[in-house]
C-alpha cells in the first residue's frame, strides 16, 4: 500500500556563527517568529502559519551549514515502519529521545548516500500561543514582520551518490520526483516531494558530501517576494539571485545570506504536483533557463557557494 503523504517538512537545523545577529536576520528580517532560547543555547523559531511549537532551529558553531533536515510523520506507527524499511535498505539508523528539543517526541535519524542527516519523527506538541487561530480564524493571529514568512517551505542539498539519494528516496520514503535535470553523463539534479507541492527537497550532484545550498520559506504571493527584496536593500543583507522565477517549480524567488553565510530563499507560487503525472525534464542546453526563468543563464556563484 502507498505510503504517499505520511511525511512532510517539519525541522529544519541550521549552524550559525553569530547568534544575536542570526536571531535579528531570521526574525526580525525574515519574519519567522521566536519561541524559545533553550540552556544549550539553541534557538527555537517558526512561521506564522505553522500550528506546531517550532520548524527552525539555530545552533552556533564554528561553521555554517546544515546540521539535519527533520519530516514529520502522521504517526509513530508511520516512523516504526519507516525505520524497517530504511534498516532493510542497508541504512544505519539511530535515535533521538524525546525532549531532545523542547516539545518534541522521539526522532530517529540517518545519513542519506549524498551525506545529509535526515530525521523523522512524529510528535511535537503544538505552539502554546503563536499557533494559527482555528475558532472564526484571522488570517494571522500574531501580526507578522520582515518578510512574513509563512513556513518552512523546502531545502536544497548539494552532495554525491545522487541516482542513489533519489532511489532510497522514492522507494524507502514514498518521494515522488516532479521534475529533474539530466545531462548526458547523467543526472545533474532532482525535486522531490512527499505532497503535491512541486517539492519539499531537492538535491544537486557534487563532490563534497553532506552540503546545504539553501534553505526555504514560502511567502504569500510574488508581491511579497518583492517586499523581501526591499527589506534586503533597506538592511543591506547579502542579495545572491532576483527577484525573478524558476522554470523549474514555476516558483517566484529571491536568494540571500545569512550573516553566517548560509543561502535563503523566499519563495512564492510553484506548480501543484501530483504523482501520476508524468515528470518535468530538463536539459543541459535549457537548464540556466530552467533555474533562473527570466535571465535563461547561470552564474558560477550560484552553482558553486555552498555551506
Amino acid at each position: 500500500m502507498s505510503q504517499e503523504g505520511l511525511l512532510r517538512p517539519g525541522i529544519v537545523q541550521i549552524r550559525v556563527l553569530d547568534m544575536d545577529e542570526s536571531i535579528t536576520h531570521y526574525v526580525d528580517r525574515i519574519g519567522l517568529q521566536f519561541v524559545s532560547k533553550e540552556e544549550d543555547g539553541r534557538v527555537y523559531l517558526k512561521g506564522y502559519t505553522e500550528f506546531h511549537r517550532h520548524s527552525v532551529v539555530l545552533r552556533e558553531a564554528e561553521a555554517a551549514g546544515l546540521d539535519f533536515f527533520a519530516f514529520k510523520a502522521d504517526s509513530q506507527a508511520s516512523v516504526d515502519r519507516f525505520r524497517k524499511r530504511i534498516e532493510d535498505w542497508g541504512i544505519e539508523v539511530n535515535d533521538v529521545v524525546a525532549g531532545e528539543q523542547p516539545g518534541t517526541g522521539a526522532r530517529i535519524g540517518f545519513t542519506l548516500p549524498s551525506g545529509h542527516r535526515l530525521e523523522l519523527y512524529a510528535d511535537m506538541d503544538l505552539s502554546e500561543n503563536l499557533a494559527p487561530e482555528t475558532k472564526n480564524p484571522y488570517i494571522w493571529n500574531v501580526e507578522p514582520k520582515g518578510m512574513k514568512a509563512q513556513r518552512l517551505d523546502h531545502a536544497l542539498l548539494y552532495g554525491p551518490n545522487l541516482d542513489e539519494t533519489e532511489k532510497f528516496l522514492c522507494e524507502v520514503l514514498d518521494f515522488h520526483v516532479p521534475e529533474r535535470v539530466d545531462l548526458p553523463d547523467g543526472t545533474l539534479g532532482i525535486w522531490a516531494t512527499v505532497s503535491n507541492k512541486a517539492h519539499d527537497i531537492a538535491l544537486v550532484k557534487h563532490d563534497e558530501p553532506g552540503k546545504l545550498h539553501h534553505v526555504a520559506f514560502f511567502l504569500e504571493d510574488w508581491s511579497e517576494v518583492g517586499h523581501a527584496a526591499d527589506i534586503m536593500t533597506r538592511y543591506d543583507i547579502s542579495r545572491d539571485v532576483g527577484p525573478t522565477r524558476h522554470g523549474i517549480t514555476g516558483g517566484q524567488t529571491i536568494y540571500f545570506f545569512d550573516p553566517s553565510g548560509n543561502r535563503n530563499e523566499v519563495f512564492a507560487g510553484g506548480y501543484t504536483a501530483y504523482k501520476d503525472h508524468p515528470p518535468r525534464v530538463w536539459d543541459g542546453n535549457n537548464v540556466g533557463r530552467g533555474i533562473f526563468y527570466y535571465e535563461r543563464q547561470l552564474n558560477d556563484a550560484f552553482l558553486s557557494v555552498v555551506t
